[in-house]
């Protein structure tokens, strides 16, 4: 199976490279609204036919090199054919984030351990740090359609790599770990040989009520410099849980390893259950990346030979995992404890829900091992 990912490779491009960059990054942004303008208008999403609206234009005004102009289309296409896919109403697309695509071994190249990047004035050398990526230049991965982005007042180049993983076999599993996601803790695992894990999740509920206490307060303002505040504690908030996940995700396939099968709770369309939920626990309930945290756990895990599943999480914290009686009343939402009204068996809530997540995994073994 093919495994993609996405290098955020961090650039360290000289004084006058930084400048090429900008302009190239300006000129290519303005193409794309320029484009965007005429796709608007027309509703036309064939390249062939925008090709000769906007070439000559794109060439001659923009000032783009020929590559830049095609790649110009490609990106504005595909951004309204995103926002059709996604349902959202037919409207004028704006490029305002300074980004550039870049077409690998035509905008885009790796020679001596710098990148060569195509710009409005020719190719520029741009080094690059390459701490914590070495994996993605062994020579295994291939790499796709990048795409040039300044932010935090840094450069960086986002690259899609991908490479061929062996798929893991589920005859080959030789232990199930249930894993249950949520608000005191993160994740909650447990494994074919009775043994729980706990990741924590207090301490990040406490800094997240922090940041939404910073947030209600330059709400108020309404200050430019208090909007320029929110949405930097926005993207820092986002950065401290793309780590978080990170590292709970590798520490799970870390300790297991491979030939384990991880059971999941779908968590598709959780966001459409926040009208049971009260307005000031909307964002404590929903607002966890629990799609990204899914995301990189089955990445992770296809990188070490091992496989995810997502099944249904209907009734896992109030089923008796010893007796098997289900009743709401067996769970204590407040308390985070699950006590069994029929056998009395008691544990934690959580911990519950990840020992059913494990028995759901050995029923999908038997039945995968009766089929084949």
């Amino acid at each position: 199976m093919k495994l993609t990912l996405t290098a955020k490779i961090k650039m360290t491009p000289t004084t006058e490279q930084v400048e090429l960059l900008e302009e190239t990054l300006l000129a290519y942004r303005k193409g794309c609204n320029f484009v965007s303008r005429i796709v608007f208008e027309s509703k036309n999403l064939v390249q062939a036919s925008l090709h000769r609206v906007t070439y000559d234009v794109l060439r001659s005004s923009y000032h783009l090199r020929s590559q830049m102009a095609q790649s110009v289309m490609k990106t504005v296409i595909a951004r309204y054919k995103t926002n059709q896919s996604n349902g959202h109403d037919w409207s004028m697309v704006q490029f305002k984030k300074p980004e550039y695509d870049l077409v690998w071994n035509r905008d885009y190249s790796l020679t001596q351990q710098v990148f060569s990047i195509n710009t409005l004035q020719g190719r520029v050398k741009v080094p690059f740090e390459t701490k914590g990526m070495e994996q993605y230049f062994d020579g295994s991965w291939s790499f796709g359609t990048a795409k040039l982005v300044y932010k935090y007042k840094k450069w960086f180049l986002h690259i899609p790599m991908t490479k061929e993983v062996q798929e893991a076999a589920d005859y080959r599993m030789r232990q199930v770990v249930g894993i249950d996601f949520g608000m005191n803790f993160v994740a909650t695992s447990y494994d074919s040989q009775g043994n729980t894990s706990f990741f924590n999740g207090r301490t990040m509920k406490h800094k997240r009520a922090k940041y939404k206490a910073i947030r209600k307060q330059l709400q108020r303002k309404q200050t430019p410099s208090a909007r320029k505040r929110l949405k930097e504690i926005g993207s820092r908030e986002n950065r401290w849980m793309t780590d978080v996940n990170h590292c709970v995700s590798k520490a799970l396939v870390s300790k297991y390893g491979a030939n384990t099968l991880f059971v999941i709770e779908d968590l598709t369309g959780i966001r459409s259950a926040t009208e049971r939920v009260r307005v000031k626990d909307r964002y404590v309930s929903v607002s966890w990346a629990f799609f990204q945290l899914r995301q990189m756990l089955e990445y992770k895990a296809s990188m070490k030979q091992a496989k995810v599943i997502a099944v249904d999480p209907a009734y896992t914290s109030q089923t008796c995992p010893k007796c098997g009686h289900t009743e709401k009343a067996n769970r204590n939402k407040k308390k985070h404890i699950f006590c069994c009204k029929t056998c009395r068996y008691m544990s934690n809530d959580d911990r519950i829900g990840a020992m059913n997540l494990q028995r759901k995994g050995i029923e999908y073994i038997v039945e995968v091992t009766k089929e084949a």
